[in-house]
């Protein structure tokens, strides 16, 4: 499980390294570009209902901690949806992963734990 740190004093973020890996090529690309934007996720299980946005912005410190040592293979359809929520007016919604297409699979669905806040 990776962690998105965001600001300096915010909680650590709980998201699956995989999506993490796939967030993060959008959120630099959109912050290269000095865009600000929203990122939304369902709160997993355990944390009981509810969702959670934080707005990202090129002037606040962000940290992409990852528990996998090696990068995973990019699904680029996966990073095209995200980076068309991320131009939408709702931001990006982290959304699950339809593999099959670029990714290396077994030809199932992984499912994206959702981030914990």
């Amino acid at each position: 499980m990776g962690i998105l740190h965001y600001g300096t004093d915010s909680a650590p973020i709980h998201i699956a390294d995989r999506a993490l890996a796939h967030l993060k090529v959008v959120v630099v690309a959109k912050l290269r570009r000095q865009e600000s934007f929203t990122v939304s996720w369902q709160h997993p299980a355990e944390d009981g209902p509810g969702r959670s946005t934080i707005w990202m912005h090129p002037s606040i410190p962000v940290r992409f901690e990852f528990d996998e040592a090696v990068a995973p293979e990019l699904n680029r359809e996966w990073i095209e949806e995200l980076a068309h929520s991320a131009n939408a007016l709702g931001g990006i919604t982290l959304v699950t992963e339809h593999v099959g297409q670029d990714a290396d699979t077994d030809g199932t669905e992984a499912a994206m734990p959702a981030p914990a806040a």
